[in-house]
């Protein structure tokens, strides 16, 4: 139960380890608050975000960020409810989506952006009919684990006959792989519903489906998290042309599920971050209405939050496709708490980091932490289930070894892991592509999938003096170019502006590369630039936050917002035209030597 204090009482800061009070008039301020013009929309309680402005002077530019009923008018009286609303989500969140025009325009751009995501990724997916690049182990993995339940080995190059279409060549003892089976699972269904394993286009079928719905997602996820529709088309196109999401929809590797799972985690936290606010926002309202001349020194209990759980779940799948996801469980369980303790901050309870860690930080824990791991095993279910599995019975030929306490089908399991961790970690041989991650944010080594020249005269190439087919995992240079310089400028205005969405932003990123650099400083492990499809939504989300901010800044002054718009309008077409000009290195199309000469222009590329 919170704890409600007289007002009496000493104020905050007298006791040892409270905080010092603060200047800001809380939102509790009395059951009944009039909203004045000078009111700033401040989700988080931590200053002022920037010049927002008065919608009085708006133009046509400025329906980025519609004006509405969500902003109080001089004088109007605004419940306890609706204030802590306002100071925890802001009156642009409260504003988004409630003019039909602006739901409208939202699902008519959605569809187009989707439709232009769908034939990107679909058209001519079977190209090339062959195994390109590591699908030389997830497609044939795949197709076994769905006949067997677990990943068989091969006889000695076993791919031309694969690809001529004799897939049944497969031995009956247990492969020995290094990556846990979800992302192969999903590959395998690809498969069972493309047409069968003698249909290249079956094998890349789960990542295009896969590439399509994460550009829905990013659409939405930017939607909210920047309370803006049109912000949210503009991270969804980038998101439909970029090189890297292009490519891992056109290839079957494992990577692309590791970013679904992650995105999709991002998105039920920022789903939970909202839910949790509102619920917030009545129990405290609740609490002060009762007893108006009151103080919280602790707030309520939320509840079980379905949607952080959701985010334990897919965080699990994504460790299940990769062991990288682990590093998006721990930074996104950070986040989490973070936006726990600046909301009970925001919403005036006055112990509110101790609050946030008893209350929210410790049940955050167990909803991601041991619901991920237990998710993870669970993913294993054909392991457990299949005697034939690679080491599935080590425990039973082993009696007396490895971890005794635990069952053997688990001891089996941990014996396993440990084999998979030592070749993680010791994985240092000499690669034609193995890359820097300190170079990844500017694609400066990508990964060479495939290449395949032809002569003029065979082939079907008719000019001279020959022609090439490529994928080249290469992102859009120019998005990822300006996402570098725009990380460098989402850090000094989250720490200028104390503004959430910069944290938010930039986590994915974190998670996603920051390790990988740690890492190869200390190890020098075999590492290639095409993991960035991990953390590839996130660097959108990055550029676009920065195009928001500008927006924000130049609200109510009609001249600079249209300076602005017409800046974001200019680099999303110079995106795009970047997009179609190596759009055919990206799929594998056949063009003359010289055009692919003339866009892969530094010697890294190559």
């Amino acid at each position: 139960m919170p704890t409600v204090t007289e007002p009496q009482e000493a104020p905050a800061g007298s006791d040892p380890g409270e905080p010092a009070a603060s200047t800001a008039e809380s939102p509790l301020a009395g059951a009944q608050v009039r909203a004045t013009p000078g009111d700033v929309d401040d989700p988080d309680g931590l200053g002022d975000l920037g010049d927002l402005g008065g919608p009085d002077d708006l133009d046509a530019a400025d329906t980025l960020f519609p004006a509405t009923s969500a902003s109080a008018s001089p004088g109007e009286t605004l419940s306890t409810r609706d204030r802590l609303l306002r100071t925890l989500l802001g009156r642009r969140r409260l504003a988004l989506g409630t003019s039909p025009r602006d739901r409208l325009y939202g699902w008519l751009g959605t569809g187009a952006i989707l439709v232009l995501a769908a034939v990107t990724r679909l058209v001519h997916l079977g190209r090339p009919h062959s195994l390109v690049f590591d699908e030389t182990y997830y497609v044939k993995d795949a197709f076994t684990l769905w006949r067997l339940g677990f990943e068989a080995q091969w006889p000695a190059d076993p791919n031309p006959a694969f690809e001529a279409g004799h897939v049944e060549t497969f031995l009956d003892q247990a492969a020995y792989v290094v990556h846990p089976q979800v992302g192969k699972w999903l590959i395998a269904l690809g498969m069972e519903l493309g047409g069968g394993a003698t249909s290249s286009a079956a094998w890349r079928l789960a990542n295009a489906v896969v590439g399509i719905l994460a550009v829905l997602l990013v659409i939405r996820i930017a939607r909210r998290l920047f309370s803006s529709t049109a912000m949210g088309l503009v991270a969804g196109l980038l998101m439909a042309v970029d090189g890297t999401s292009i490519v891992h929809s056109r290839v079957a590797l494992l990577d692309q599920f590791l970013m679904f799972f992650v995105l999709v985690a991002f998105g039920c936290l920022l789903m939970d971050r909202e839910w949790a606010r509102r619920r917030l926002a009545e129990r405290v309202a609740a609490i002060v209405d009762a007893a108006p001349a009151a103080h919280l020194r602790y707030g309520p209990r939320l509840g079980v939050r379905w949607w952080r759980l959701a985010a334990g779940v897919s965080l699990g799948l994504a460790c299940g496709v990769k062991w990288s996801g682990i590093y998006f469980v721990a930074v996104f369980g950070v986040l989490t708490v973070l936006w726990d303790l600046s909301a009970r901050r925001a919403a005036g309870i006055r112990r509110w980091w101790e609050d946030a860690i008893i209350a929210d930080g410790v049940p955050a824990f167990l909803a991601l932490v041991p619901t991920a791991a237990l998710v993870y095993v669970a993913t294993w279910w054909s392991w457990f289930a299949t005697p034939g599995a690679y080491l599935r019975q080590w425990a039973a030929q082993n009696p007396g070894q490895g971890v005794t306490w635990l069952p053997e089908a688990l001891r089996s399991l941990v014996h396993y892991h440990q084999q998979m961790w030592t070749f993680h970690t010791t994985l240092v041989s000499d690669h034609h592509y193995k890359s820097n991650p300190l170079g990844w944010i500017i694609q400066w080594r990508p990964t060479s999938f495939y290449w395949q020249p032809s002569d003029t005269g065979s082939g079907g190439c008719d000019v001279a003096p020959s022609c090439t087919s490529a994928i080249t995992s290469l992102g859009n240079p120019l998005l990822w170019w300006l996402a570098a310089l725009a990380i460098v400028a989402v850090v000094v205005l989250g720490a200028t502006r104390r503004d959430w969405r910069a944290l938010a932003v930039l986590s994915g990123t974190v998670a996603g590369w920051v390790p990988w650099v740690v890492t190869y400083l200390q190890t020098q492990r075999t590492m290639f630039t095409f993991y960035t499809i991990a953390f590839t939504p996130f660097v959108v989300l990055t550029l676009v936050y920065v195009g928001v901010v500008a927006l924000e800044h130049t609200e109510g002054r009609a001249r600079e917002r249209r300076r602005v718009v017409a800046v974001i309008a200019a680099v999303v077409v110079a995106i795009c035209v970047v997009s179609a000009a190596f759009y055919p290195l990206w799929t594998a199309q056949q063009v003359p030597f010289d055009y692919w000469r003339n866009l892969i222009r530094l010697r890294s590329w190559v």
